[in-house]
C-alpha cells in the first residue's frame, strides 16, 4: 500500500518531505495544504519484524529504500516488502 501512495504522490507531483526505515514500519513524509505534517505508515505483518537478543521489537530510523520500494510494487511484490 505505500509504494501505491508514493507512487499517487508522485504521479500528482506533490511533495514528499522524506520517507523513514523504522524496522517494523516504513513511512512518508509530506504537507497537507494547511502545512501540517502528514505521515503515511505501513507496518509489517508482526511476524516479519526484527528482533533484538532479548526478543524485543528492533527499531531505529533509518532511510526508505524508495527506489526498491517502487520497485517491489512494479514487480508485483509485496507493498514494502
Amino acid at each position: 500500500m505505500l509504494a501505491r501512495t508514493l507512487r499517487e504522490l508522485h504521479d500528482a507531483e506533490y511533495p514528499v518531505d522524506g520517507a523513514s526505515e523504522h524496522g517494523v514500519s516504513e513511512v512518508l513524509y509530506l504537507r497537507d495544504p494547511d502545512d501540517d505534517g502528514v505521515e503515511f505508515y505501513w507496518y509489517r505483518p508482526r511476524e516479519a519484524w526484527p528482533y533484538d537478543g532479548e526478543g524485543n521489537p528492533a527499531t531505529g530510523t533509518l532511510p526508505l529504500d524508495v527506489r526498491g520500494l517502487l520497485l517491489a510494487e512494479l514487480d508485483g511484490g509485496a507493498c514494502g516488502r
